[in-house]
């Protein structure tokens, strides 16, 4: 059994010493610690965290608004800890899942979140049949109206929310993007972003990340070069594209996880396997060097 820490601030102008300090002192190692939200459930140090824990782990934090702000996100986690054998506690808080009490407190948290999730469904109901009832129907006048002005703002407004979900995703796709196109096709280029997307996330179709590409491309945000045709290349040149791309992006991969990104890609040996093995990556390696590709 291992107790991992994690402690979280906000800002960049907070510090999680305190909270290591606590962590270290209730026999926590190693310690990870990460900037971000606590409404953000798409923390990257957080999900790495949570796949690494395997059976008999515990996840320890200082508060349970270090690892979450709504009691939703709080059970999904521990909902995926129990999954995995792992276990939860907080140091302030009275939840220790691997203590009968810290379950039988889990359990009132599911019951409570479920009592609320029906309270606001029977309001909602309730506020709706009295709008009815007095002649009153939901939706903005004007746009039922067919008003010009109004329709051009909530377009306006959707476009600026499209915008904000993608600068946040922005992470996952634009790095990729960057190094590899125009270089490789977007089917080659879809594959090596969803090969590296958290667990549970959904994977991107080609159409929408052209069209993500695109509205960043307009908004300056990358060179209008992502966008031209990708060249077709001749033989395997495509295959050396591929793996200049990932040994470029981490000088620091290995071979041997540079066989497994491909393996996760689908990507065929030369001669037609499906499994990669170090010598086949390493021959690529440097016939990618040999032709000023890395």
């Amino acid at each position: 059994m291992a107790l991992v820490g994690y402690a979280r601030v906000s800002t960049g102008e907070q510090t999680p010493e305190g909270q290591v300090a606590e962590l270290r002192a209730a026999g926590c190692d190693p310690v990870h610690c990460e900037t971000g939200s606590g409404g953000d459930r798409t923390r990257p140090v957080l999900g790495r965290l949570l796949r690494e824990l395997g059976p008999g782990d515990v996840l320890c934090v200082v508060r349970l608004d270090r690892l979450a702000r709504s009691l939703s996100h709080l059970l999904q986690v521990l909902e995926r800890l129990e999954a995995q054998g792992a276990h939860f506690r907080s140091l302030h808080d009275p939840i220790d899942t691997a203590s009968p009490q810290g379950k039988f407190t889990l359990q009132v948290l599911g019951a409570a979140a479920e009592f609320e999730r029906a309270l606001i469904r029977e309001r909602t109901r309730a506020g709706l049949a009295a709008a009815r009832a007095e002649g009153r129907t939901g939706g903005n006048p004007a746009l039922k109206a067919g008003d010009p002005a109004m329709r051009r703002r909530l377009k306006a407004a959707r476009d600026a929310a499209w915008l904000d979900s993608l600068t946040e995703s922005a992470g996952e796709w634009v790095p990729v993007v960057r190094r590899t196109r125009p270089h490789l096709p977007w089917e080659t280029v879809v594959r090596m972003v969803n090969a590296q997307l958290p667990e549970g996330r959904a994977p991107w179709s080609q159409p929408r990340l052209r069209r993500a590409v695109g509205r960043f491309v307009r908004e300056g945000m990358l060179p209008e070069s992502v966008l031209a045709p990708a060249p077709r290349p001749p033989g395997d040149d495509r295959l050396l594209a591929v793996v200049a791309a990932l040994a470029g992006a981490d000088p620091d991969l290995s071979l041997r996880a540079i066989a497994a990104r491909l393996e996760a890609l689908r990507e065929r040996t030369p001669r037609g396997g499906a499994r990669w093995s170090v010598s086949s990556v390493r021959m690529l390696v440097e016939r990618a060097r040999a032709r000023g590709m890395l």
